[in-house]
């Protein structure tokens, strides 16, 4: 409770209004460290004005502090950038619409995330198989590797595969693994959990990973060519209403409040 009251406060001095504000990175993956930091991610709305006129407003806004030593850091598109983040089969957005761990919200927010469900393609496969690349790497070139990385790359290929067999999304790992069953998911993450921020693996784990890594890529890349889910997707429609709804509704609100009865 005393966590969420720092970070809502964090939320609150935004200079925009906001659509949403959720928890991502480790807190959402399931393995955060005592010494995790806050990813908070979500939509703003820029002022009609900023959107139209000659002065435009910020179209991402990022905002990092440390309070009693916890350390929040806080990233929004406007709505119209989001969205279009939507449209390009972008799998990191959509976890952030869908993050359970929701410290702002109002009522547009599930009508975005009954629409960022039609957003879901097939081709959404490419980014997470382009994620665990560059994720894999990372961990390669660490000396001595690192468990946090390594999770990342399990987690992130996961996902990708539960998507293209489901169409939902799911980022947490402990969750994911109770379907995919990985005997070593559990360990993995209890020694994160049990240790520093930079606990270590033994070099002889390398080789076992490294199979592992390949072997879910291409349990990844069969599962976008095997599944049902549709080639493009029909959400621009939808996400064109919701963005000019928006919009309107808040520059009402912004007259309203500037010329009170």
């Amino acid at each position: 409770m005393i966590v969420d009251e720092k970070l809502r406060r964090q939320v609150a001095s935004h200079p925009y209004p906001l659509v949403f504000v959720t928890i991502s990175g480790a807190h959402l993956y399931g393995f955060p460290s005592p010494d995790s930091d806050f990813d908070l991610r979500g939509v703003h709305l820029l002022p009609l004005k900023e959107v139209v006129g000659l002065k435009v407003g910020r179209e991402t806004v990022e905002k990092s502090g440390v309070e009693d030593g916890i350390e929040i850091d806080l990233v929004t598109h406007d709505a119209r950038k989001f969205f279009g983040l939507l449209l390009k089969k972008n799998g990191y957005v959509l976890e952030q619409v869908f993050s359970p761990l929701v410290i702002h919200t109002m009522p547009e927010h599930e009508e975005l995330k009954q629409i960022a469900a039609t957003c879901v393609t097939r081709h959404h496969a490419h980014h997470y198989l382009g994620f665990a690349a560059t994720q894999w790497k990372l961990f390669q070139k660490e000396s001595p590797p690192r468990v946090k990385p390594l999770l990342y790359v399990y987690r992130v290929l996961l996902t990708g595969i539960h998507l293209m067999r489901t169409g939902e999304i799911e980022a947490n790992l402990r969750h994911l693994n109770e379907w995919a069953k990985l005997p070593f998911i559990d360990d993995l993450i209890e020694r994160k959990l049990a240790g520093p921020e930079d606990s270590q693996l033994q070099q002889a784990d390398l080789s076992f990973h490294e199979s592992e890594y390949q072997r879910l890529m291409a349990e990844l890349e069969s599962a976008s060519q095997e599944s049902h889910l549709p080639e493009v997707s029909g959400a621009n429609a939808a996400l064109d209403d919701l963005l000019i709804r928006l919009r309107l509704t808040d520059h009402r609100a912004n007259q309203a409040n500037r010329n009170p009865r």
